[in-house]
């Protein structure tokens, strides 16, 4: 692979963040996979997954635009330090209440909330302070794809961990195991050199400061369209994970290990395909790759949908998390390269909540629909929907690219 797909770790602070990072994801994932797998264990049912699901994406949508605002107020890297703090601390008590066999299902689901309520001020803070990391702006769209290269690189790491300790030791050597891995992304918050110190900009009414960026973010139809289209894939197609316990254990008749295989074959596939984007040079250019990635996720959820065997399931798949991973990353930097850096923050926070914010409706609506018609029939049907919403983005993507146009020529992006 060309060396230029990896350029962004010539920056001290990205390569530290993008070490300690990726540690810490591998224990996301199997605290993730252990999640799952501990909720259908205890109570088996469909509905109880998306509850818990629900319970911990919804704070990205409901409080996520003020920490957008924030992100645009606050320091940065102070912030991160300290939500990474709490996740540790949220990862700590959850073991603690699982191998002492005290832990029941609305404790999750509290703690569900809880580490929700941290990522929702998490996740955009750390979307933002991406370009804060880099001496060249014009590797942005290349860190972030990096971003989602090591997200899903952990992602195919931890499940096949998580799988093996679970079956071996239990669910709670995950999450302690996860705690411990907070440390080495806060030894490299705190290992850094930030050349920029930070400004503190001038405070408006805090009410104002987040219609403005309401009204920038989809006042312009090329954002508005972009994060339309990714809240579409996140409340229809991004359940699937929600329902792999139930297509391991009743539709592939196996365990936590082939939860791990499943969740293992779709990070596969995102790895893929966030590798794909950080060897385009042009991939922060809107064009056909957004929505056409969006298709190959439907078309993938469809067919894996229809399988009843592990060996077929696995590629199946790989080529939905291709798709998912390709059509979320490229719209990340599509409105990265675009957005103005004072309102970066805030936009942001509009992508997280299309994202993430979305999928707990989703997640809720799949489980409470695979609870009546099962799982692979609510599968096919969020993969016909992807697929039309991929069509009609399609449809108005030639007008989306002529508004962008003098935007790009200013930027001078390509």
């Amino acid at each position: 692979m060309d060396i230029a797909a990896f350029r962004s770790l010539k920056h001290r602070n990205y390569r530290l963040f993008f070490t300690g990072q990726g540690i810490s994801l591998v224990g996301t994932w199997m605290q993730q996979i252990a999640m799952s797998w501990l909720v259908y264990r205890m109570s088996g049912s469909a509905l109880l997954l998306g509850v818990v699901a629900f319970s911990g994406r919804i704070p990205s949508f409901l409080i996520g635009p003020f920490a957008g605002v924030l992100a645009d107020r606050l320091n940065k890297h102070r912030l991160i330090i300290i939500t990474q703090t709490l996740s540790m601390l949220q990862a700590f008590v959850l073991s603690a209440l699982v191998l002492t066999g005290v832990v029941a299902i609305w404790q999750i689901i509290a703690l569900s909330v809880f580490l929700g309520c941290i990522n929702a001020f998490d996740i955009p803070i750390r979307q933002a302070f991406v370009v804060d990391m880099l001496e060249r702006k014009e590797d942005l769209g290349n860190a972030i794809a990096l971003n989602s290269s090591l997200v899903n690189g952990a992602r195919l790491i931890g499940p096949a961990i998580a799988g093996i300790l679970i079956a071996a030791l239990g669910e709670g050597l995950c999450f302690l195991l996860n705690g411990i891995s907070y440390i080495a992304v806060l030894v490299a918050l705190l290992m850094m050199r930030l050349d920029r110190p930070y400004v503190p900009v001038q405070k408006k009414n805090f009410i104002k400061d987040l219609t403005e960026g309401f009204s920038y973010a989809f006042g312009f139809p090329p954002i508005k369209a972009v994060l339309l289209l990714l809240a579409l894939m996140s409340f229809l197609g991004m359940p699937y994970q929600v329902l792999m316990p139930i297509f391991a254990g009743k539709i592939l008749h196996g365990g936590p290990h082939t939860l791990g295989f499943l969740m293992g074959s779709s990070g596969l596939g995102a790895l893929c395909g966030a590798v794909f984007l950080a060897s385009r040079k042009e991939a922060s250019k809107l064009g056909v790759t957004t929505p056409l990635s969006a298709a190959i996720f439907g078309i993938g959820l469809i067919t894996f949908s229809r399988s009843s065997f592990l060996w077929l399931s696995m590629p199946l798949l790989s080529v939905a998390g291709f798709g998912m991973m390709v059509q979320m990353a490229s719209s990340n930097m599509v409105i990265q390269n675009i957005v103005e850096d004072g309102k970066r923050g805030r936009v942001m926070s509009f992508f997280t909540m299309a994202f993430m914010g979305m999928t707990p409706f989703g997640s809720l609506a799949g489980g409470w629909l695979a609870s009546r018609i099962g799982a692979p029939d609510t599968l096919f049907i969020s993969g016909v929907c992807c697929i039309l919403g991929a069509l009609a983005f399609s449809t108005r993507l030639p007008h989306l690219k002529a508004q962008l146009a003098p935007v790009y020529e200013q930027r001078r992006a390509f």
